[in-house]
């Protein structure tokens, strides 16, 4: 196995930077936006894109729409971060039109659908934040959202984080990357996958059965993932049970994990549960699957 790649930090934030807020995945509720917005509101200088409450069917506005607010604070140089507003469905869409722009090293927080931008950045040699998305954000403990600012602003790496299950033991190390499995299994076969060789492979979602997460993590194994990646960091897996099956999801992940032989911890707070704690993807980090412990080895800034 090649050595994984290299990425480039983000320039720290400060308080009082100014950031954007974008929707270029689904629409959401105005109510859970503002309680997000209040959070972000007390530490940045907030500016809300163009159209950022405009809709399309299932999405946040027309592509064109959610592509120009994208690019927009891209380009912005008045702009130090990005916070996407929703996840959903809609991110994926514009990878396409996203091959010539040239991300600036800024900050893109959120996660989800937004696994698909994740991995745009990440093959541009970005580090960006899988972290809540704003409609997340004001439900979340301030703990949580401490630890957001701390990654966004510090140069020192980002606090460990403990899970709860050993499903393999073993150490690894090496460049975190992934997010929602969902969202990684649909990248296979297109140019959009991240980098996968020598990473430490984060996997979470919510509301697929077990048997579709056999099915997308099976699709994983016979794309050759899991022969190119060191280990496995399994996020929540939340509303993923079956209706009176005599099996749960964690046991299904658990024998799946087993087969693929690398070190893999499980109930890590990152995702879509109670707590999504941020963690900087693209950074590297050392996962030790029998004391169930990540940890980061170097700061998301620069």
């Amino acid at each position: 196995m090649s050595d994984p790649p290299r990425y480039q930090g983000f320039r720290p934030l400060r308080p009082g930077a100014r950031v954007a807020v974008v929707a270029p995945a689904g629409p959401f509720e105005r109510a859970a936006l503002e309680a997000g917005l209040a959070v972000l509101a007390a530490r940045y200088s907030v500016h809300l894109a163009p159209e950022l409450l405009a809709r399309q069917r299932y999405l946040a506005g027309s592509d064109a729409q959610r592509l120009a607010q994208l690019t927009a604070a891209l380009s912005d140089p008045d702009i130090d971060a990005l916070f996407c507003a929703r996840g959903g469905y809609g991110a994926m869409r514009l990878l396409p039109a996203l091959e010539s722009v040239a991300p600036a090293p800024k900050p893109l927080v959120g996660f989800s659908d937004i696994t698909a931008l994740h991995a745009w950045l990440q093959r541009n040699g970005q580090v960006s934040v899988h972290g809540p998305v704003l409609t997340q954000l004001g439900k979340l403990d301030p703990r949580t959202h401490e630890r957001l600012f701390a990654l966004l602003e510090d140069s020192e790496p980002a606090a460990p984080l403990q899970g709860t299950d050993t499903y393999v033991p073993g150490v690894a190390e090496g460049p975190l990357q992934g997010g929602t499995l969902a969202v990684l299994s649909r990248l296979l076969g297109t140019p959009y996958l991240p980098p996968l060789e020598g990473a430490v492979l984060l996997l979470e979602d919510v509301g697929e059965q077990p048997y579709r997460l056999d099915r997308m993590w099976t699709h994983l194994a016979l794309a050759g993932v899991f022969r190119r990646v060191r280990g496995i960091v399994l996020g929540a897996f939340t509303g993923c049970e079956a209706h009176e099956a005599d099996y749960t999801s964690a046991q299904v992940l658990r024998d799946l994990a087993a087969a693929t032989g690398l070190p893999c911890a499980a109930g890590f707070p990152i995702g879509h549960g109670e707590r999504n704690e941020p963690v900087p993807l693209g950074v590297r980090v050392r996962l030790d699957a029998a004391a169930q412990t990540l940890t980061f080895l170097h700061g998301a800034t620069r």
